[in-house]
């Protein structure tokens, strides 16, 4: 192999930075989101993925791909809070894993389909919430295929920007994708919901490129949790009869377990938490961290 070659292909691989240089903090990161991959081929190989297999393996990956897009989402806010600029590197990389796994969702329900792909088809064009999926496929797809530095350059950074705030509409779609296929117990579906409200309301209160104070995180924390909250006991209402003031209680009633309200609530806490002891770190600390990455 050619010395070019051989800086090519170190240059490409996940584990190295813009400058071609290895970074532990980016092999740690692959690492950890091809643990959803192993646990999925562990679940295989135990057979512990239920009576329908297949069935079962997609659900997973596709739990697995709302996970991974909202881990994507939530760098910005990582990076602005522990004011580490090269966190924004590990984005595309995310992102990259969500589609994976969105993709291996889609591949599993045509297999589950025994691969009659005008039957699938036809299932996603008449099922109001496999058409929803299947257009957040497709929006990752298009970012996915215009994230590299190349595109960026095609399209120009404002352009390019603007289409990838894109992002933020495929999330909302996947999410609803993935309430509307829950037949019982939605508990997952909210809190992923309820969390992505909290990314959402950060957004809205962070001033630009910084980290909004502990206080305004408070109060997203709180309005997230009462969100996650209503949204929870309005479906249970509308989908069931269950009266939405039992499920409120609910919520509130530590005998039931932690409800996504309050662990929605605990992640707001958890994040302020995070912001303060980052701020006690000092510059320099902060300074050797970004190298070292």
């Amino acid at each position: 192999m050619s010395e070019s070659m051989g800086a090519t292909l170190r240059a490409i691989t996940p584990w190295t930075d813009r400058n071609g240089g290895f970074s532990p903090l980016r092999l740690i990161v692959f690492l950890a989101l091809l643990v959803p991959a192993g646990s999925l081929a562990w679940l295989a190989y135990t057979q512990d993925l239920g009576p329908e297999p297949l069935r079962g393996a997609m659900h997973e990956s596709g739990r697995y791909a709302i996970w991974v897009l909202l881990v994507s989402l939530f760098v910005t806010p990582l990076r602005q809070m522990l004011r580490w600029p090269r966190l924004v590197e590990l984005r595309r990389m995310v992102g990259l894993f969500a589609l994976s796994y969105a993709l291996l969702h889609l591949v599993l329900y045509f297999a589950f389909q025994n691969w009659r792909l005008l039957h699938g088809v036809s299932e996603i064009v008449l099922r109001f919430y496999l058409t929803v999926g299947f257009v957040a496929v497709l929006g990752l797809v298009a970012l996915g295929v215009t994230s590299t530095d190349g595109w960026v350059h095609r399209m120009g950074g404002r352009a390019w920007r603007r289409l990838h705030k894109v992002v933020f509409a495929v999330a909302v779609l996947g999410l609803l994708h993935f309430m509307l296929h829950t037949k019982s117990d939605i508990t997952e579906p909210v809190l992923t919901m309820g969390l992505f409200v909290w990314l959402m309301l950060y957004r809205a209160v962070a001033p630009e490129g910084s980290a909004p104070s502990s206080l305004r995180l408070l109060g997203v924390a709180v309005a997230a949790a009462v969100v996650t909250g209503a949204s929870e006991a309005a479906w249970y209402a509308l989908k069931t009869g269950v009266n939405a003031v039992l499920v409120l209680e609910a919520n509130l009633d530590w005998e039931f377990g932690l409800r996504p309200a309050l662990w929605v609530l605990v992640a707001g806490l958890g994040v302020i938490a995070l912001r303060e002891v980052a701020r006690l770190v000092p510059r320099g600390g902060r300074a050797r961290r970004a190298r070292a990455a």
